[in-house]
């Protein structure tokens, strides 16, 4: 009887379920990457290039017990199977979609190499290291973790963080805002909320460049290089033609709560692709994957699946400024927990999830 699983993606959680399933079926991970990218990671790379080459690992490491790469992107799925850009196909017993969502760079590499992700990395770095005044656009947890980067790198650099959102991380504990608020002053980083571009610079982002930008009230902001830190894209362009599901407006894929992709039992989704009234957080994902790999096991045993996922009643998040700094908001059995910037350091500030992959993949070269 044939077991094959195809996991279209190799991010958080794909890797993941690529990882834990090899023992019990035959997988195959598809993804046009030639290594796996803790983009977690990614804004450290962008002010430390002798440290970047850390965020990378060769999805070889992962896929060791019987798994297989196919370095290629997906164009069509349907409940048989996946067809690739290549021109091929792979016919597959179970399909775990986990494509994820696209992010402006730096906080997520725009190439599919690393070689050409860290030429990029050092190409930016060294716009960056010569610019005095920068701006960001966005204030959202990537916007704020960039200017911590930044700060801890060059406390002399002048950063300033523009938003129309007029407030600052709206649903999480006030304490906990308060205490970001708090670090982000003594940072000396200039944020602020409720301002808007007339027009977006004239610059690319992320090259080096004197310009001068019109807040929508008439307020001038004089920087030498941005950063865009906003605009998620799901990654579900394959799913568009509909042979497999719809997606929501959002281009989202809806799921039940064993994570199948609705009206169909062999066939999962994971991550940022799905439905789930959640924030999109890798450590999510990796949370899907527990529930999607308990299922399938079932399925191959044949037992049926009961595991099942629940979202956090409470958002959740850690958001470092730097390696020793940072806030956070945590699960308890007795509701959310304020996380001290100690606390945030230990848990991801200090090495960025980096050795949990170490873990899982093995180290980096």
């Amino acid at each position: 009887m044939s077991r094959t699983v195809a996991v279209i993606g190799g991010g958080y959680g794909g890797a993941a379920v690529a990882k834990a399933l090899q023992p019990e079926a035959d997988v195959v991970l598809i993804d046009p990457r030639d290594a796996f990218v803790n983009a977690a990671a990614s804004l450290r790379a962008l002010t430390r290039p002798d440290w970047a080459a850390n965020m990378f690992f060769p999805y070889a490491t992962l896929l060791t017990e019987g798994g297989r790469q196919i370095r290629d992107r997906a164009v069509s799925a349907d409940p048989r199977g996946v067809d690739l850009a290549s021109g091929g196909r792979v016919d597959a017993d179970y399909l775990v979609l986990a494509t994820g969502s696209s992010y402006a760079y730096p906080a997520k590499p725009g190439s599919d190499t690393v070689a050409d992700a860290l030429d990029d990395l050092r190409r930016t770095h060294k716009e960056l290291r010569g610019a005095g005044r920068v701006l960001i656009l966005g204030a959202g947890p990537v916007g704020l973790e960039l200017a911590g980067e930044i700060k801890e790198t060059w406390p002399d650099k002048h950063v300033t963080v523009v938003d129309p959102a007029p407030e600052l991380l709206p649903g999480f504990a006030p304490e906990m805002v308060a205490d970001l608020r708090r670090q982000l002053a003594e940072l000396g980083i200039d944020v602020r909320l409720g301002t808007a571009l007339a027009a977006p610079p004239a610059t690319e982002p992320g090259r080096a460049g004197a310009f001068t930008v019109t807040t929508g009230g008439g307020e001038e902001i004089t920087a030498d290089i941005w950063f865009r830190a906003y605009g998620v894209r799901t990654n579900s362009g394959y799913l568009a033609d509909g042979r497999l599901t719809t997606l929501n407006p959002q281009g989202q894929v809806g799921v039940t709560a064993s994570l199948n992709v609705a009206g169909h039992d062999h066939v999962y989704a994971v991550g940022d692709l799905t439905d789930v009234a959640e924030a999109k957080m890798a450590g999510w994902a990796t949370r899907h994957a527990e529930v999607v790999v308990a299922n399938i096991k079932a399925q191959l045993n044949g037992e049926r699946p009961t595991a099942t996922y629940r979202p956090q009643p409470h958002p959740m998040i850690l958001l470092p400024l730097g390696t020793r700094g940072g806030v956070g908001q945590l699960p308890t059995p007795d509701g959310p927990s304020v996380a001290s910037p100690a606390m945030v350091a230990e848990y991801k500030g200090a090495d960025l999830f980096t050795g949990r992959f170490v873990g899982q993949f093995g180290p980096t070269a």
